[in-house]
């Protein structure tokens, strides 16, 4: 049996918020179960507080949970075997203004224990992929929102992994970033990585992904496949909307 991309089982996830006296608790994730499988592409959608970024903070060891199971590969977010397999894109991805892009990605590189013989083509590798080689000569702060996104996303590929977690990789993105995004992730998925997408968007799931999950107040309200959504009338919106109210 092929070893899920990511396993929650009962996952719990509490914050607790210190008040003048004593303290708040809140619970992000209520007992979360579900896996991902190697190679698919998965949606993540949900309201604010849904608990969307409590989990994708979670796969990659950022978090640990209150209470349940999370892995990687079989592995411990915090285990090295699981983070040399997971490349992650942040909602709002930061890298120093002053420097040029190749440099940042050889820091990132270093960072995750790449060494000379490898970081050079993989740096190279990741900038042809996100179509930063003809910026390659500019400033991080000359960069558009877009040409971040794309370099997050050349940080995120460096290491070749196996699963990409993306926090809304096409936020605030013109249509024609949007659309040189998708088709690069869709290139990736069929390179056989599995992508792990959170989104506010309804329409770019639909694009991308063969299935979604539903969040609602840090519980999972529905998953969706494809062929529910195409077959369904009003589509995958229909569906999230019903889910939420």
């Amino acid at each position: 049996m092929t070893v899920p991309a990511v396993l929650f089982t009962d996952v719990e996830k509490t914050y607790k918020r210190p008040r003048l006296l004593g303290a708040e608790y809140h619970a992000a994730l209520k007992g979360l179960s579900f896996e991902i499988k190697a190679g698919e592409v998965t949606g993540l959608l949900g309201l604010n507080g849904a608990g969307k970024t409590t989990i994708m903070k979670l796969i990659t060891g950022l978090l640990f949970p209150t209470a349940g199971i999370v892995r990687v590969f079989g592995h411990s977010p915090a285990d090295s075997a699981a983070k040399a397999r997971v490349g992650f894109l942040p909602e709002l991805p930061y890298f120093p203004p002053q420097i040029k892009p190749g440099e940042a990605l050889f820091y990132y590189g270093r960072l995750s224990g790449m060494a000379g013989a490898e970081l050079a083509p993989a740096v190279d590798s990741s900038m042809e992929k996100t179509g930063l080689k003809p910026h390659a000569g500019k400033r991080i702060s000359e960069f558009s929102k877009g040409m971040l996104q794309r370099l997050g996303l050349a940080q995120a590929l460096l290491h070749k992994p196996e699963l990409l977690v993306l926090d809304e990789p096409v936020s605030g993105l013109d249509p024609l970033a949007i659309h040189d995004i998708r088709a690069l992730l869709a290139g990736l998925n069929s390179e056989g990585r599995a992508i792990f997408i959170s989104s506010h968007s309804i329409s770019e799931a639909e694009k991308l992904c063969s299935r979604v999950l539903i969040m609602v107040r840090g519980s999972l309200a529905a998953t969706v496949t494809r062929e529910h959504w195409e077959s369904s009338p009003g589509g995958l919106e229909k569906i999230f909307v019903e889910a939420v109210k």
